[in-house]
């Protein structure tokens, strides 16, 4: 249905949220997104409202309950205020497009004008895409060569490789102590204990 433009009979899902219940009207963005539905000529068949609940959470359970919906085709297209009120962070706003796109569902941001029913809303949505995806190559980048010019100065990467006493570790498995026991009681990991463990102890 995202691949053309929506028919008038399109069914439209609305999203909308605040952050705190005092001094926030989660009306003044549902009252828009429902005139606007209507101007379009499409019919509101689910409203998601996240109430009290901050931006910077992955999980809100309405923007849940509409994924969800999403994936069983409940509508056509979703419908919000302002990028910030749906997503959280860039990258996001793009995986959720990126699901919506591959659903067949449409997305509109009312203060963005950002409609990808569009073609010049697919042509952003296609623009944002390729910067994230820049973004992405260029942070990946310095991380290589990060970690190339630590190489060269001799640094040792990752982290330090924790030991423990094989003969310990022999001892307490003698007594009848359990992997984990002993990983627990040396404060470890269970792999460091059983890598101690298969380390041949040579008598003095």
């Amino acid at each position: 249905m995202a691949s053309g433009i929506l028919q008038q009979s399109a069914r439209a899902a609305i999203y909308a949220r605040v952050s705190t219940i005092n001094g926030q009207d989660i009306t003044l963005q549902t009252r828009e997104l429902e005139q606007f539905v209507q101007a379009r000529g499409w019919c509101i068949t689910g409203q998601y409202l996240d109430v009290g609940v901050s931006g910077a959470k992955d999980s809100r359970p309405e923007l849940n309950r509409l994924v969800a919906d999403a994936h069983r085709r409940r509508f056509d297209i979703v419908v919000v205020w302002k990028f910030d009120r749906f997503a959280r962070s860039v990258s996001h706003l793009l995986r959720a497009l990126e699901t919506f796109s591959a659903l067949g569902i449409g997305f509109v941001s009312l203060s963005e004008q950002m409609d990808t029913t569009t073609p010049t809303g697919k042509m952003v949505f296609t623009v944002l895409g390729a910067v994230a995806e820049l973004e992405r190559s260029l942070i990946a980048e310095r991380v290589r060569a990060g970690l190339r010019n630590a190489r060269a100065k001799g640094k040792t990467l990752g982290r330090p490789r924790t030991e423990v006493d094989p003969s310990l570790v022999s001892s307490l498995r003698s007594k009848g102590a359990s992997w984990r026991d002993i990983a627990k009681h040396l404060q470890v990991g269970l792999a460091v204990v059983y890598r101690a463990g298969q380390t041949r102890i040579n008598p003095g």
